[in-house]
């Protein structure tokens, strides 16, 4: 009881809030623009002129020295000497058994790895897509790998890599996996810079680039862009958004707060464009992203190619994939034919015990070998030429593939997620360009310190949103994800009170879903729980990550609450910024076969996700009220509007409540849900 008691006093203590301080923050928000959230202010209202934009050579000469501090960053772990240290720091996954063999993927070898020892992968920092090096166990962290592949699929109890060739022994014994640098990507990041200093003058991007470094300004036709949408269900927001795309003559920025239907409006630009006669080049800084673009372009008529290795594509994309389609072509077939040959000559090669004769075959092999190669380069080209729209990574649009293409526009998806750089590798093939994304949600990820804050993590989309403004920008408006109670207090923190709830969603409830009761955990849309006083303290793991057990089982009883009302568990998600507590919450998960369809993230992986449930636990809880990297808005923001239908928040108020945002946050919640101590989840 003595916690739920301290929890009502606190409560009680920040409900009387002094009315002059109330009137004094009401009065800020008005000058700023009214998001109280740390330079919000609505994303796309402010006009030009926040300060001197910087130069195209000030970009160069700075970002150099930053690309090589990241790569630094990202490859000092391969420098440590012991694999036991590489295993702490999650870049190695140890003790491993190979399970499952199978051929896929335009060729590729998928394998599939399970723990020697349990039922769950040890915490690691394995993605999808990421290079990875298989090893002997008990192999020195220097030698040489069985193989080298990119993780496919990633689930709680095993591993899958696709190589190229498959290992050709070693397998039956215990492996291990390393996480390795992906240095082609910062080659690729370095030669856009080489090519950026020198495309002021020349290239298919000579007069995008002076008005993107503040030097000519952004120019758009006065004429209204009138179309009729193939969608017939864009709202007023995304049909303004379309139109000022479609005028722009350089440069637009598509702003897409949470749920308001970013995809949707960049699909209708493609087909708007692609109805014009324009070769479209269209990237984003993830493969999931692309493939998202992918997948709903190809339910029109469209002529569309996407790039990449197989083993990143999601299945439902691959007939869209260049491999696929170089397969399917005449000049392909032909290279068929041309193999077919080879092999005849190369068992004739064999078999031959004549000098001469082997020097005619091997003469006729030479020969045959260069018209395949040329036959399959033609036939990617063809491909490519007959393309409306080519899609890739940001990074994937260096490939040699696409030399001497030149896109009537370049559209780049999360342009808010992206490094500024990375943008750049595609920028350059095009004179116009639409960015979308939404800079008020999580920023790129960056792995040295140091080049942040010398200014790597500054996107290009943010800068441009500070020095244009409304002149380049839309910002969609209505929102198709949340119940207005959700979304109300992200709308009025980060977007100037600008978003509203499409009204198929407005006041939609969790206990509407198909088999659902309604109970006391199913009736509200948001709920605050709160763990003051009742002795649930942070610790700290051996990577010095931030975990809270007393939290994780207060957002585990939640979550079997719903299950037991009737929602799926698959319709539930746990996020956190910390990756210690996802692991403590994953081993709790697992002990309740309900529950083994929850899913369970941090907040940076859910990103561009949503869920019909979501239960934020906080963690933070100590006596110094330090809140950490909490403090970031834009993840507090992330967290928050992946719920559809209810968002549960799971903190210490008092510690948390130290941060004037998150105190706004907590003090929301509690004035418009349903306010619980956390004492009444303990048994």
């Amino acid at each position: 009881m003595k916690c739920a008691l301290l929890g009502r006093i606190a409560r009680r203590l920040r409900r009387a809030v002094d009315e002059t301080s109330e009137r004094r923050r009401a009065a800020m928000a008005g000058r700023s623009g009214g998001g109280g959230g740390g330079g919000g202010g609505g994303g796309s209202s402010g006009k030009s002129g926040t300060g001197r934009m910087v130069s195209l050579q000030e970009f160069v000469s700075s970002m150099a020295p930053l690309i090589d501090l990241e790569k630094a960053a990202e490859i000092s772990t391969e420098s440590a000497t012991s694999s036991k240290t590489l295993e702490r720091r999650g870049c190695v996954m140890a003790n491993l058994k190979c399970t499952d063999a199978q051929t896929g993927l335009m060729g590729k070898t998928l394998l599939e790895f399970q723990p020697n020892k349990g039922d769950v992968l040890p915490p690691h920092k394995f993605g999808t897509h990421d290079v990875v090096a298989l090893k002997p166990n008990k192999a020195d962290a220097g030698s040489a790998a069985l193989g080298q592949g990119v993780v496919y699929r990633l689930k709680d109890s095993s591993i899958t890599v696709a190589f190229d060739d498959i290992p050709e022994d070693g397998l039956n014994s215990p492996l291990r996996l390393e996480k390795l640098a992906n240095e082609v990507t910062y080659r690729r990041m370095k030669d856009a810079l080489v090519q950026l200093s020198k495309g002021i003058q020349t290239g298919p991007s000579a007069n995008l680039i002076p008005v993107l470094f503040g030097e000519n300004p952004p120019m758009s036709s006065k004429d209204v862009a009138k179309f009729s949408p193939f969608n017939k269900n864009l709202d007023e927001s995304q049909k303004d958004a379309i139109s000022k795309a479609l005028r722009s003559r350089d440069v637009f920025l598509l702003h897409g707060p949470p749920g308001t239907g970013k995809t949707t409006t960049i699909i209708e630009i493609i087909l708007q464009e692609v109805k014009r006669g324009s070769k479209i080049l269209a990237c984003a800084a993830s493969n999931i992203a692309v493939d998202n673009i992918v997948e709903r372009l190809s339910r029109y008529r469209t002529k569309l190619v996407r790039l990449g290795h197989p083993a990143r594509l999601l299945p439902q994309v691959l007939d869209s994939a260049l491999d696929a389609q170089v397969l399917r072509a005449d000049n392909s077939s032909l290279a068929g034919d041309i193999r077919k040959e080879m092999k005849v000559l190369n068992s004739k090669l064999l078999k031959a015990k004549d000098k001469n004769t082997k020097r005619d075959i091997r003469k006729e092999l030479r020969t045959l070998a260069k018209e395949e190669r040329k036959r399959q380069q033609l036939a990617v080209a063809d491909v490519i030429k007959n393309a409306d729209v080519v899609l890739s990574t940001l990074t994937g649009a260096s490939s040699k593939k696409l030399d001497g293409i030149t896109f009537d526009l370049v559209i780049i998806d999360e342009a808010a997620q992206a490094l500024e750089i990375a943008c750049w590798i595609a920028l350059l093939k095009g004179p116009r360009c639409v960015l979308a994304g939404d800079h008020l949600q999580l920023p790129p990820t960056i792995q040295s310190a140091e080049a942040e804050k010398k200014g790597m993590g500054k996107t290009l989309f943010e800068r441009l949103t500070e020095a244009y403004g409304d002149q380049i920008t839309s910002m969609l408006t209505i929102q198709y994800r949340m119940h207005e109670l959700i979304m109300n207090w992200s709308s009025k923190e980060l977007y100037n009170n600008k978003i509203k709830a499409h009204s198929s969603v407005a006041d939609h409830m969790i206990y509407d879903l198909e088999e659902v009761k309604r109970s006391s955990s199913t009736e509200p849309t948001i709920i605050l729980i709160d763990t003051t006083g009742c002795d649930m303290e942070e610790v700290k793991d051996e990577e010095e990550s931030t975990m809270n057990e007393g939290e994780a089982a207060v957002s585990i009883a939640h979550a079997k609450l719903l299950v037991e009302s009737g929602v799926r568990a698959s319709d539930i998600g746990i996020i956190t910024p910390y990756a210690a507590q996802v692991t403590c919450l994953k081993m709790m998960r697992n002990k309740d076969t309900k529950l083994k369809d929850l899913e369970i993230s941090t907040v940076d992986g859910f990103q561009g996700r949503e869920k019909e449930a979501i239960i934020v636990s906080m963690v933070r809880s100590n006596s110094k009220k330090e809140v950490g990297f909490l403090s970031d808005h834009r993840r507090m923001n992330v967290a928050v509007t992946r719920a559809r239908r209810q968002c549960c928040l799971v903190c210490d108020v008092e510690t948390v409540s130290n941060d004037k945002f998150l105190k706004r946050l907590v003090e929301y919640f509690e004035e418009n849900g349903e306010y619980l101590s956390a004492s009444e989840y303990q048994s």
